[in-house]
């Protein structure tokens, strides 16, 4: 039977080279991670080291998103293909996805809550390893946790407009919500610029490893990494999900400014605000386990 004469409320796509070539962009990508991560193998010959296969790969995956997403919206908004029951799925799908994120984010601060309740497993003695210098909770990330507030508020007022057809009141509160995420963004790199500690070790033990430290894996070099890994990977993921996110919201205002969203139909937009609202929810979790509970008896910087 012809697919056109099916008569069902599902959207059934057309055939799509999207996910062929966004298979071959990952691999690209990834194969040129792996080039670039290893300067010093000799077997790769001059690929070793070479950002480049990386850079072409990531770029390939832009692409294939842009285009993507692209056809995806083409099929709502003009030819009109989203039914309700469409929606639906979506929903489902985008709930689904965060939830994953959720747990993502719980890997992240099971191992921090682990070292940090427990730092006698490891042999630290206490949490924060002595000599580690911890940032100020009430300085940038207080800072931080005022914005990221405020925009879950401005991302709240254009939802609001949308729903009641005010398109002006939508571009504001977006356009406020896509500055107050680039504010956190550029806080958080000074703030990164500036810490203490190191991914690596603490910024007060920066001396290079002995043989012996080496062989087994201890001192101030060791204990700094812990903390310094289980920070950056958690607040740094955090500050990969505000750019993802400030780069959904400005999709938004470039399709609220074009005129898609109506009372009725702007999931796009809601998916965005539900991803939002996820980002703020996980760094209050952060700030008050990482950078307050975090901060101890140690020393502020």
């Amino acid at each position: 039977m012809a697919h056109d004469d099916v008569k069902h409320d599902y959207h059934l796509v057309e055939p799509s080279a999207w996910p062929l070539v966004g298979s071959l962009s990952a691999f690209v990508m990834l194969a040129g991670a792996v080039l670039w991560m290893n300067k010093s193998y000799a077997g790769f010959g001059v690929l070793a080291g070479i950002p480049w296969i990386f850079a072409i790969g990531f770029a390939m995956l832009l692409y294939t998103m842009a285009g993507w997403w692209r056809d995806v919206i083409n099929e709502s908004v003009t030819q009109g293909l989203h039914s309700p029951v469409v929606k639906l799925g979506l929903r489902y799908g985008m709930l689904l996805f965060i939830a994953s994120e959720v747990m993502f984010f719980v890997a992240w601060f099971w191992a921090y809550f682990n070292f940090s309740l427990f730092p006698q497993d490891v042999s630290i003695g206490s949490w924060p390893p002595s000599g580690i210098v911890t940032l100020d909770p009430w300085h940038f990330p207080l800072v931080n946790t005022v914005i990221l507030l405020l925009s879950g508020t401005s991302v709240t007022w254009a939802h609001h407009a949308i729903q009641h057809g005010d398109r002006k009141g939508a571009i504001q509160g977006l356009l406020l919500t896509v500055i107050l995420g680039f504010s956190f963004t550029c806080i958080q790199a000074y703030e990164y610029a500036h810490a203490p500690f190191t991914f690596g070790f603490n910024g007060a033990a920066l001396v290079p490893f002995t043989d012996a430290a080496h062989a087994n894996l201890s001192g101030m070099g060791n204990l700094g990494a812990i903390y310094g890994s289980t920070f950056f990977m958690a607040t740094g993921f955090h500050g990969f999900h505000v750019i993802v996110g400030t780069v959904f919201l400005a999709v938004c205002l470039g399709r609220a400014i074009l005129g898609h969203f109506t009372p009725t139909r702007h999931f796009g937009f809601e998916a965005a605000a539900w991803y939002w609202h996820f980002v703020d929810v996980i760094w209050l979790f952060l700030f008050t386990s990482i950078y307050v509970f975090g901060q101890g008896l140690a020393p502020a910087g």
